[in-house]
């Protein structure tokens, strides 16, 4: 048995957890470590700290690293692949003009964020950042416009989706435990979701944009260059093979929804849909809309697909370690002391699933996380309130658990690695447009709760 350390009273929890990420960041930004080195420095200061079982600490960092990865390693490999030929075949800049000629320089970030929403509601935030974000820098280049002005629009959307609406799964996990109505929480978080994302999005964008310059660069800036295929695919064509991983992950959600669990068909269905064998499929078709039928030779597919690798691998070992710091941070038991806090706080129960989801999310950093700890510490005092709207108490949680993403959010790291920002600019970018759609869709909560 790991021999195990003084165990810290809650408040002394609390305080060792914001030590840790006020450390982290010094390490990073002051001291210029290593971020990943950084992560798990933090880690283990925590568990540490904490009183874990020594065994416990490693077992929770390297288990928070495989649950991490496992569901992204493959999905974002793909992605990149898929990525890499949407630029190399011209089939970016064909869309990219093609929505400049159809909305205007002056209304493409309203376009991007309402394609993202979209999208978003069937696909992880990852993979719409790896599927739109190429489109979005080509539109950017084309236009002049600063990237941010879309790129900050692009992930509000997505992100707005993943923490709101069912069948992302925090708002599942939490409909599960405390017994919420689907179709409702679908129903509403549409009606709370669209206008959350068109404030955080384009117009929180324009104020945000101009105050943090930046340059074309990151992971996304190196997959879109000059295209090397002798000729572009159509239009039509590049948005069928760009789409394809959403519209079987689709098939996948209306086949488990609409379907009876002994239909043949729902198995083969949800196995089209599930996300890995999505981005395969339409990376395999990808191989000849934007490969061989752009004129592009095997061994130049080979080159480009081979190509992404290299530069995804800081981004996962970032991605992993961020999971791991999450995992630990839970396990020590900080989770639990937040919503113990949280509890006593006297106010209405959407504020407070709001408020314990808020503080788990700054705390832990995984929104899937925070939801589903914050439902389960709901669960009793929705029982004894029977007149709670179970539905909008789902998208309180999911708003909250969006608050504030910052160095130990798994997310924090994919943005900045991505986008090529700094520390600093990704505090002031996109963790301002997260704290927006947490504070924004709050307010379109309560305010739909007035009415129903």
């Amino acid at each position: 048995m790991s021999p195990t350390l003084a165990v810290l009273p809650p408040n002394g929890l609390l305080a060792l957890a914001g030590c840790a990420i006020v450390g982290l960041v010094l390490l990073i930004a002051r001291f210029k470590c290593n971020a990943v080195v950084a992560i798990v420095i933090a880690a283990l200061f925590v568990g540490l700290g904490s009183g874990m079982p020594l065994g416990d600490i490693v077992t929770s960092f390297e288990g928070g690293v495989a649950k991490t990865l496992g569901g992204l390693a493959m999905i974002i490999g793909l992605g990149t692949i898929l990525g890499k030929l949407l630029s190399e075949s011209g089939a970016a800049e064909v869309i990219a003009l093609t929505m400049v000629r159809w909305l205007g320089p002056a209304r493409l970030d309203y376009a991007i964020m309402i394609v993202a929403f979209v999208i978003g509601i069937s696909i992880f935030f990852n993979v719409g950042i790896v599927l739109l974000g190429p489109i979005a820098f080509m539109l950017a280049r084309q236009t002049g416009t600063p990237i941010l002005r879309l790129a900050l629009p692009l992930a509000a959307g997505l992100s707005t989706a993943h923490g709101l609406i069912p069948p992302h799964p925090g708002p599942l996990a939490a409909i599960a435990i405390i017994h919420a109505d689907t179709g409702k929480t679908i129903l509403y978080s549409l009606l709370v979701g669209a206008p959350t994302a068109l404030i955080t999005g384009p117009l929180l964008a324009r104020w945000v944009a101009p105050r943090v310059p930046t340059e074309m660069r990151g992971l996304l800036a190196e997959m879109v260059g000059r295209p090397a295929a002798p000729r572009a695919p159509g239009f039509g064509v590049s948005i069928f093979t760009m789409l394809l991983p959403a519209l079987l992950m689709i098939l996948g959600t209306v086949a488990k929804v609409f379907l009876p669990p002994e239909s043949p068909v729902r198995p083969w269905a949800e196995f089209l849909g599930a996300p890995t064998v999505a981005m395969l499929i339409a990376v395999l078709v990808s191989f000849y809309t934007f490969g061989v039928g752009c004129g592009l030779t095997r061994a130049q597919i080979l080159k480009f697909s081979d190509s992404c690798f290299a530069p995804v691998a800081g981004l996962l070992l970032l991605i992993g370690a961020g999971g791991g710091f999450s995992m630990v941070l839970n396990g020590s038991g900080v989770g639990a002391a937040i919503g113990g806090w949280g509890k006593t706080l006297p106010i209405s129960p959407l504020l407070l699933g709001w408020i314990i989801a808020g503080l788990l999310r700054i705390s832990i950093g995984s929104s899937t996380v925070s939801v589903q700890t914050a439902a389960t510490l709901m669960a009793p005092i929705i029982a004894s309130n029977p007149g709670v709207n179970k539905e909008l108490l789902i998208l309180a949680m999911g708003s909250g658990s969006l608050i504030l993403s910052h160095v130990n959010d798994s997310g924090f790291w994919f943005v900045k690695e991505y986008l090529g920002l700094s520390i600093e600019q990704t505090l002031k970018t996109w963790t301002v447009v997260e704290t927006g759609i947490a504070c924004t869709s709050i307010v379109f909560i309560l305010l739909v709760n007035a009415f129903v």
